[in-house]
């Protein structure tokens, strides 16, 4: 299991403790959001909304994106130009032996997923999130 340093020692507004999360979280989302891992591409739902609405955190219910900054990648895992401001923190990953920056909640430390920078105008930026880690709340 990879853990960023960074992200787990971090005190952050929302916290709970292992055993909490675990009761608070399906064993889906603890896996990704806790645990840093990752959704099979296309499996999740969320890939394929297309209402108005927000995306937000399944940890803490904190507004991570908007509908309107959502596209399609063709990555298998809904794709986000930009994130709401202030709700998303990043730190460098270097798990399976690749250097990527990492996507988590700035409000409780969940791993939501990774960003690079081959996204469309106007930020080139790709938020590339686990659809299970987060929960679609239509306009």
């Amino acid at each position: 299991m990879y853990t960023a340093a960074s992200s787990q020692s971090k005190a952050y507004p929302v916290s709970h403790t292992d055993e909490e999360w675990r009761r608070l979280l399906t064993p889906e989302q603890y896996e990704v959001l806790r645990g840093h891992g990752t959704e099979r591409p296309g499996s999740c739902a969320l890939n394929y909304e297309k209402r108005p609405g927000s995306f937000v955190c399944a940890g803490c219910g904190q507004k991570l994106f908007t509908s309107g900054t959502k596209f399609d990648s063709g990555t298998g895992w809904p794709s986000f130009d930009s994130p709401e401001p202030g709700s998303v923190e990043t730190s460098s990953d270097t798990s399976y032996g690749m250097v990527r920056t990492e996507v988590h909640c700035a409000n409780c430390g969940g791993h939501l997923g990774h960003v690079f920078p081959d996204g469309p105008p106007p930020t080139g930026l790709r938020y590339c999130i686990n659809g299970v880690a987060t929960n679609f709340e239509p306009e």
